[in-house]
């Protein structure tokens, strides 16, 4: 967790809707000797001094989208996180249409910066389709959101730089079911973590906002199991991490400006990499999304 300028945190939340929107407004670009479709997305107001990872996956999905028609909603994203972003340029994202069958598309999507690919994802798509059906059920007792101190009320009057950028820097209100790890251990050493999450405004009606806000949303606590079954925090002295890979499936059709339920376990850690998978649940149970993702975490020995 890095220092950013205090003047990116927006006093209003609306404001920050605003930004989130502003950067899945990709541009579209006339492309230069390939035969791949190009989109320029930027950082707005940015969350850290290198580009959020949720943010490239989730414009990689919206580049990735406009690419498909309309009927065929995306339901899979792979990416492989290979360089930093740098939230001072544009980020350009060329998608291949690698097929498009009579049920499923396929989408290859890097995105680059100054000609480097910072991220290489795969997406897929399908046209709406019956069949069998099951889910796994959503965790009983869980509290309410509203039950729950937002991190603007746990961190407000804390004098440090990270816990401002946590608490006023963020386009999502997070309501932590767990004991959260922003500056201190937890006090159980648990391999779990569970939150609540929205954005703060109303998002438009197109399903690809959505999900892309959901992929957005996704990339923030996945860490956090790791570090809690090991009694570590975010500001552990010397600590690492860092996002490998991440990879959601989106089940059903959701709002992501209406509360979600985000649990997430750590099977694994090993190799200085550790290994979480997520579900997001809506309030009435539905599973919405899985996903998993792979950190590199380091700590000083």
């Amino acid at each position: 967790m890095s220092e950013v300028d205090d003047s990116v945190a927006p006093a209003d939340p609306s404001e920050a809707t605003a930004k989130l929107l502003s950067m899945f407004r990709l541009a579209p670009e006339e492309p230069l000797r390939t035969t791949e479709d190009v989109f320029v997305g930027r950082t707005v107001g940015p969350e850290t001094p290198r580009v959020y990872g949720g943010q490239v996956l989730a414009q990689s999905a919206i580049a990735a989208s406009r690419t498909v028609a309309e009927d065929r909603p995306i339901h899979s994203l792979h990416g492989y996180f290979l360089r930093p972003g740098d939230v001072t340029q544009p980020i350009t994202f060329g998608v291949e249409r690698m097929r498009d069958g009579r049920s499923f598309s396929a989408r290859r999507i890097h995105a680059y910066q100054e000609g480097r690919v910072i991220l290489s994802c795969l997406a897929s798509f399908q046209v709406p389709q019956p069949g069998l059906e099951h889910q796994e059920r959503m965790p009983e007792g869980v509290p309410a959101p509203e039950q729950l101190p937002s991190p603007r009320q746990l961190l407000a009057d804390v004098d440090d730089p990270r816990a401002r950028r946590i608490a006023f820097g963020r386009p999502f209100d997070l309501r932590y079911v767990s004991e959260p790890i922003f500056l201190a251990p937890a006090g159980a050493r648990e391999a779990s973590t569970a939150v609540w999450f929205r954005t703060f405004g109303r998002l438009p009606d197109d399903p690809v906002i959505h999900r892309a806000a959901i992929a957005y949303a996704s990339d923030y606590t996945p860490i956090e199991p790791i570090l809690r079954r090991h009694g570590k925090s975010w500001t552990e002295p010397g600590l690492a991490a860092a996002t490998l890979d991440h990879a959601i499936w989106w089940h059903r059709e959701a709002r992501a400006d209406e509360w979600l339920l985000y649990t997430q376990h750590s099977p694994n850690a090993s190799g200085s990499r550790g290994l979480a998978c997520g579900r997001i649940f809506d309030r009435t149970g539905r599973l919405i999304a899985t996903t998993t993702q792979e950190a590199m975490i380091r700590l000083p020995e």
